[in-house]
């Protein structure tokens, strides 16, 4: 239940980022690879620790890079709020980054938590 609740608050702090100028654009993607790291571990409650780290840093990541595809139909799909909040819009390196930053810190949550 612990993990359902931050990765819902995680979402909503997630959508407020993009809703408003106060929060940097960049703080969306960190809090996009914690709620990724929480909702892996809905999932998997046990696992080693590279489980925990590269399940969801691999999901990021192959995200980050379905974004250099651009067939129509996907498109379409990231032109939907919530496609363009599941799915993003264009490809930038920076944002791997953002996702390595927002993994590790949520892996530090949970330990702590643990």
């Amino acid at each position: 239940m612990f993990y359902f609740i931050v990765t819902f608050l995680v979402v909503l702090l997630g959508v407020l980022s993009r809703k408003t100028n106060v929060i940097p654009l960049f703080i969306g993607d960190v809090l996009y690879a914690v709620m990724v790291y929480f909702g892996f571990r809905i999932l998997l409650l046990r696992g080693g620790n590279l489980k925990k780290i590269m399940f969801p840093l691999c999901f990021c990541f192959l995200i980050e890079l379905q974004q250099l595809y651009n067939a129509e139909w996907i498109m379409a799909i990231r032109n939907t709020t919530l496609g363009h909040y599941a799915l993003g819009q264009g490809f930038l390196w920076s944002d791997l980054v953002c996702y390595i930053v927002g993994v590790t810190v949520a892996f530090r949550m949970d330990a702590i938590k643990s």
